[in-house]
């Protein structure tokens, strides 16, 4: 017997609201599971500086040249706009807060979303398939331990320390655009920075990318630790783990700068 089309279609709903609450209540066990073996002590600091240097170190190029492009940008844009309204004094306090609270951290999670995320379930996934990871729980060892720690750590520590580099960079690079081609004075940019810009708001934007480490951690190994279906199942673990950390930090997003900054 045919199903009508609105039964079909609010079944598939329910499948996939049952899907997504299920991945999130794993996501949640994981989480906890690798807070109780870090507070066990379960730790390895060398795979732990493994994970800072592959995530943080060979990061902060890209990361630094996209906030600097970026604060380019929106240097030109809002500097342009300003002059024509007469508020050329405002553009560095401008500038600033919206660097130090939205695009530093934002951008700097969508870099490392893009490029970590990928990484760490294209490697937990082709050990997963490969039965590696079954290996390591067969040894009585535990895969959290050295494969979600580490990352877990590497990602929480070095978001904010990306995060004040792109800072800087994105800051910069709107100076360098509203002083050298839109000709504003470099005095007004930096005393109207200086009065607008509070530590709040620069602490802010780096506890925000505390939480987008862990964000990023904990789904790109997730996605890596469930990947079934050989080098296929990798591609779509991959693909997954970048898509799911992308909306994740945009929600997040909302609701901190809600939080913080209201």
């Amino acid at each position: 017997m045919l199903k009508d089309p609105t039964h079909q279609m609010m079944e598939q709903i329910g499948h996939s609201t049952i899907a997504f609450f299920d991945d999130l209540g794993e996501m949640a066990k994981l989480f906890w599971a690798t807070l109780k073996a870090i507070a066990s002590g379960k730790t390895n600091p060398r795979l732990v500086l493994d994970q800072m240097v592959k995530i943080g170190i060979d990061s902060a190029p890209i990361a630094s040249t996209s906030a600097l492009f970026v604060g380019m940008v929106f240097a030109l844009q809002v500097a342009t706009e300003f002059v024509h309204f007469g508020a050329q004094k405002y553009i560095g306090g401008v500038m600033g807060i919206a660097v130090a609270r939205e695009l530093a951290p934002a951008l700097t999670g969508v870099v490392i979303a893009a490029r970590v995320a990928a990484a760490i379930a294209a490697e937990l996934g082709t050990m997963k398939v490969t039965e590696q990871i079954d290996a390591i729980n067969a040894l009585g060892s535990n895969p959290i331990k050295y494969l979600v720690i580490p990352r877990f750590f590497a990602c929480t520590l070095m978001l904010p320390i990306l995060t004040i580099f792109a800072d800087i960079f994105c800051f910069y690079g709107g100076y360098f655009v509203a002083v050298y081609l839109v000709r504003i004075n470099p005095v007004d940019y930096m005393s109207s920075a200086e009065q607008f810009l509070k530590m709040r708001d620069i602490w802010g934007g780096a506890f925000k990318s505390i939480i987008f480490g862990m964000l990023i951690a904990i789904i790109a190994c997730r996605r890596g630790l469930t990947t079934r279906g050989g080098a296929k199942g990798v591609g779509e673990s991959t693909t997954s783990a970048v898509v799911t950390c992308l909306i994740a930090l945009f929600i997040t997003n909302y609701f901190l700068s809600n939080l913080l900054f209201k």
